[in-house]
C-alpha cells in the first residue's frame, strides 16, 4: 500500500488499486476465488472504463509490452473470454468434486490450511462440471455477470464450489460454460506460458534461462511459474521488454527527459492511447489470429 502511494508515477497515472480491506486467503480454498471476484468488484467501481480482467500472480511475468498487448487487444472483439477448459474433468471428480473440504478463511481470523470432512457428494445434475487453468483473460461483461448473477447462476456454483478444491481452476469455466448467454465467447487458452510435467502435477516446473526459447515460441503474452530473483528475469527485462533494472517498460505512455528507461524523478506522462508496439506484438497477433482463425473454432466452446 504505502508502495503504490509513494511511487511518483502511479500517482500521477492513478491507475493502480489496492485491496485495503482483504480478508484471509487460503490456498486451494474457495477464498481464492472470493478474491479475485472481490478484486474484478472494486474494478468495477473504481477502474474506469476497461474491457477485460487479467488474473496473475507475484508468480507470473509478462513476455510482452504494455504497448504490444493493448495493440493486439484493440483489434479482436470485447466480449472473448481467454479461459482453458474442458468438461472431462476426469480424476478431479473423485479427488475433488466428490470430496468435500472446509476453508477456514471463510469464518477464522487466523490462517490455516484447508480441511477434509467425511462425507462424500454427488456430481451436480442441476448445471455440468468444466475445469481448467486458474489463469485467464475474462471480459467485462462476464465479469458484471459473475457478479450481479442476474439469473443466479454465479451465486449457486460460488456456493457448491465452497466446498471444492482448488476452486479456481473450475468456479469461472463452469459459470461461463454453462451460461448461455456467455459459453460462445469462450477461447480455449489461458495466454501462457506453462511447463508441466506429464501427467501434470500439483504445481508447474519453475522457469530458467533453459525454458527462455520455448517461452518466445510460444508467442504467449504471459509465463509462469518464476522463482524468486531468477536470473532469466533479466533477460527477459533486457530482450522482450526492453527494461533497465528499476524501470519501467518503455512505451508510447511515457516521455522523460533522461534516459527514457531508468526510474527518475522527472517525467511526463504522454497520451496513454498512442502505443508503441514492438516485436512482442508480431508475436502475440500469431497466437491470437491462430486461435480465432481455427477452422473448428465455432464448434470448441465448452466442449
Amino acid at each position: 500500500m504505502n508502495f503504490v502511494k509513494n511511487e511518483p508515477l502511479f500517482v500521477k497515472v492513478g491507475n493502480v488499486r489496492v485491496v485495503v480491506r482483504s480478508n484471509l486467503v487460503t490456498y486451494r480454498g474457495p477464498t481464492m476465488v472470493s478474491n479475485t471476484l472481490h478484486a474484478a468488484a472494486i474494478l468495477l467501481k473504481e477502474g474506469g472504463e476497461w474491457d477485460w480482467f487479467i488474473n496473475l500472480s507475484a508468480s507470473d511475468y509478462p513476455l510482452v509490452t504494455q504497448d504490444d498487448l493493448l495493440h493486439i487487444l484493440s483489434t479482436i472483439p470485447r466480449h472473448l473470454n481467454f479461459i482453458e477448459h474442458t468438461s472431462d474433468i476426469g480424476w478431479k471428480e473423485f479427488q475433488r468434486a466428490k470430496p468435500v473440504i472446509i476453508d477456514p478463511g471463510l469464518y477464522s481470523l487466523q490462517k490455516s490450511d484447508v480441511f477434509w470432512v467425511s462425507e462424500k457428494r454427488s456430481v451436480p445434475t442441476a448445471y455440468k462440471l468444466f475445469t481448467g487453468s486458474a489463469w485467464m483473460m475474462l471480459s467485462r461483461p462476464f465479469m458484471e455477470f459473475c457478479l450481479w448473477g442476474w439469473d443466479n447462476l454465479p451465486r449457486i456454483v460460488l456456493m457448491y464450489y465452497a466446498n471444492f478444491l482448488s476452486s479456481p481452476e473450475g468456479y469461472f469455466h463452469t459459470v461461463i460454460c454453462n451460461a448461455e448467454e456467455f459459453r460462445n465467447t469462450t477461447v480455449n487458452h489461458d495466454l501462457h506460458f506453462i511447463s508441466w510435467d506429464n501427467p501434470p502435477k500439483q504445481h508447474p516446473h519453475f522457469l530458467t534461462v533453459d525454458d527462455y526459447q520455448r517461452m518466445v515460441e510460444s508467442n504467449a503474452p504471459f509465463a509462469r511459474k518464476f522463482g524468486r530473483n531468477e536470473t532469466v528475469l533479466e533477460k527477459i527485462d533486457s530482450e522482450l521488454l526492453g527494461r533497465l533494472a528499476n524501470g519501467f517498460v518503455p512505451g508510447g505512455w511515457l516521455d522523460r527527459d533522461e534516459d527514457t528507461n531508468t526510474t527518475i524523478p522527472h517525467f511526463t506522462t504522454a497520451n496513454i492511447s498512442a502505443l508503441r508496439p514492438g516485436p512482442g506484438a508480431e508475436r502475440l497477433k500469431q497466437l491470437i489470429t491462430g486461435l480465432l482463425s481455427d477452422k473448428d473454432f465455432d464448434t470448441k466452446h465448452c466442449i
